[in-house]
């Protein structure tokens, strides 16, 4: 997810239908011009070149259950759509995620990084000088689970959904998590949970911008990136 508009200026973007790297771009109206949809950056046309990099959001991919738990009041997408087309979970791509195989290649397949399957999944940060994937699995195991991004320090809290919510945890080391609203640090301190930040009275850790991705996809496109698992 990205803050489309940048510098004053309004991108709106749709999906192209092409890929790269196995990756879908997306392409904004205007120009027609194709985006990473991993580096939230023209990689085709006119706009290429201009400096253009949309700020990266966080996302969190959790199930409605825990979702309408923690917010009662969210409005929902109806499956009412008026078109003749099974919506049901997993039912458009249910044999592709049967298997490990890929729908299309990747550049140099041979020499791809097997270090994790290829549709594992993997919670993915980056910032201008590195790139970090944890394994989701790895993470599952691990509620609390810390660690640096180019040298920032990072806490992961993971609730039983699965659920992946990335802090920037400065000086503050996390021992536990209740898998809803409350982390507890070294101190005994209880902090709340909040979808943009961790706050114990006036102070707060800000939310960082994290997704999940494919393995396959993510070392395509961030061959060096650091792996957790």
């Amino acid at each position: 997810m990205y803050q489309t508009e940048l510098s004053g200026k309004h991108y709106e973007l749709g999906t192209s239908g092409f890929l790269y790297r196995s990756n879908k771009l997306m392409y904004d109206h205007e120009t027609k011009s194709f985006w990473s949809t991993l580096q939230g950056q023209p990689v085709v046309g006119p706009l290429v070149g201009k400096d253009i990099a949309l700020r990266q959001r966080y996302v969190v991919t959790t199930t409605w259950g825990q979702w309408k738990k923690r917010h009662p009041e969210t409005t929902v997408l109806s499956l009412d759509t008026g078109h003749r087309r099974d919506y049901g979970e997993g039912v458009a791509y249910k044999d592709y995620f049967a298997t490990d195989e890929l729908m299309f290649k990747v550049p140099d397949e041979d020499k791809r990084d097997k270090r994790l399957l290829n549709k594992e999944e993997v919670i993915a940060l980056r910032d201008d000088d590195s790139q970090l994937a944890i394994s989701a699995k790895f993470l599952s195991r691990h509620p609390v689970y810390a660690d640096k991004l180019s040298g920032k320090n990072i806490v992961i809290l993971t609730d039983q959904s699965g659920a992946n919510r990335v802090y920037d945890s400065q000086d503050t080391v996390f021992k536990s998590y209740d898998g809803v609203s409350t982390a507890i640090d070294t101190s005994g301190t209880s902090w709340t949970v909040n979808e943009s930040e961790l706050t114990v009275g006036s102070k707060s850790l800000m939310r960082l911008p994290a997704h999940r991705a494919f393995w396959f996809g993510w070392s395509a496109q961030f061959p060096n990136t650091r792996l957790v698992k």
